[in-house]
């Protein structure tokens, strides 16, 4: 059986949002036990990832880099249609991952102690982000 939703998220700007409950309620409420869920974020300037969820300074310290490596307003960029941080926004997406696949049983993702389903904000300024959340199970 195949169950697909719509999940909007509003961000407040460049950052992670723990979204891991928000999925574990949608598998739990989808009346499937077990299965695979597959996450995908509609955007260009944003992304998925999968990552500690215990200590937020690994998410500081993974934006911190980011910003190391695609820095706003860089010199290289010749997309800049919606400001100077068009173009790192892009880039932050395609070095990340825009759809996440996570196995269900017991209608719980099963996800491990210390794991948690991140949507990351690319852009300065907060959007209102879709993702289309796709389970396959019985």
């Amino acid at each position: 059986m195949i169950v697909q939703q719509q999940l909007s998220i509003t961000t407040r700007g460049r950052g992670t949002q723990n979204i891991t409950q928000d999925i574990n309620r949608l598998v739990s409420d989808s009346g499937l036990s077990t299965g695979i869920a597959n996450i995908f974020v509609q955007h260009t300037s944003a992304s998925l990832i999968l990552c500690e969820n215990a200590d937020p300074t690994v998410r500081t310290d993974l934006e911190a880099f980011m910003s190391r490596l695609t820095p706003d307003g860089d010199p290289l960029y010749r997309h800049t249609d919606e400001g100077p941080d068009d173009m790192s926004a892009h880039v932050r997406t395609i070095l990340t991952d825009s759809s996440l696949n996570i196995p269900f049983n017991s209608a719980r993702l099963l996800l491990g102690t210390w794991q948690g389903i991140f949507l990351w904000e690319h852009r300065s300024h907060g959007h209102s982000r879709h993702l289309i959340i796709t389970l396959y199970g019985d």
